[in-house]
């Protein structure tokens, strides 16, 4: 009978394990940057197309506003929608704060083209607008930053390349500088390559391989 019980307890306790591993294979590929990171890749690399200039023209954002609408700022409401789902609290809150960013983003360049709420065509006004819109996002990325910087250090570089790039843009806005706007682009693709790396992180652990290094937090708990 002690044989017996004992197998019934080893058993008993393997159980619990077991579901425990089943568990976490499962929230690993229900991981909400499978579909916000791509889509902010997505965005991001054709806004850094536009301020780099690859097209020559200003007629480039005609491509780029439907990509925001409909590819980064959709996924990035579902990538908060899933965290928001899965408990992923500071997941959540990054997804949807970089959803605000680039759907005000896509409506900021619509209005300015359609005066929606103003004649845009007045002096200074559309510098005025894109320099209040770069300013106050730079301020709540920054903010975002700082406020993250107990995650893996690979989040820390993206943030700070964010920030980079938005103070780029502000400054050559400001100054009428298209080649500050074009190291823009280049800070933009920067923040894209991390992107690029934090998705195959995510999908390599959702098929069962192992995470990518992600760097130590550099502010540890």
């Amino acid at each position: 009978m002690t044989t017996v019980d004992e197998g019934a307890g080893a058993h008993a306790a393997q159980a619990p394990a077991a579901d425990a591993a089943a568990a976490e294979a499962a929230s690993a590929a229900a991981n909400p940057a499978l579909v916000g990171v791509p889509t902010f890749v997505i965005g991001s690399v054709a806004l850094g197309l536009y301020l780099v200039g690859f097209t020559g023209s200003d007629n480039a954002v005609l491509g780029l506003v439907p990509i925001l609408f409909m590819c980064t700022g959709i996924g990035q409401i579902i990538g908060c929608l899933w965290a928001i789902r899965t408990h992923a609290g500071p997941v959540a809150a990054i997804f949807g704060i970089f959803a605000g960013f680039w759907l005000s983003f896509a409506v900021l360049v619509t209005s300015l083209g359609h005066n929606w709420f103003g004649d845009a065509t007045a002096t200074g006004a559309a510098t005025g607008a894109k320099e209040t819109f770069l300013l106050t996002w730079l301020i709540g990325i920054v903010m975002l930053t700082l406020a993250t910087l107990r995650l893996p250090s690979v989040f820390t570089l993206l943030f700070v390349l964010v920030d980079l790039a938005l103070l780029l843009v502000l400054l050559g806005t400001a100054a009428g500088s298209t080649g500050l706007l074009a190291i823009g682009g280049i800070a933009v693709f920067a923040f894209t390559l991390v992107g690029v790396y934090l998705f195959f992180d995510a999908m390599s652990v959702a098929n069962g391989g192992t995470s990518l290094p992600m760097g130590p937090p550099l502010i540890k708990s």
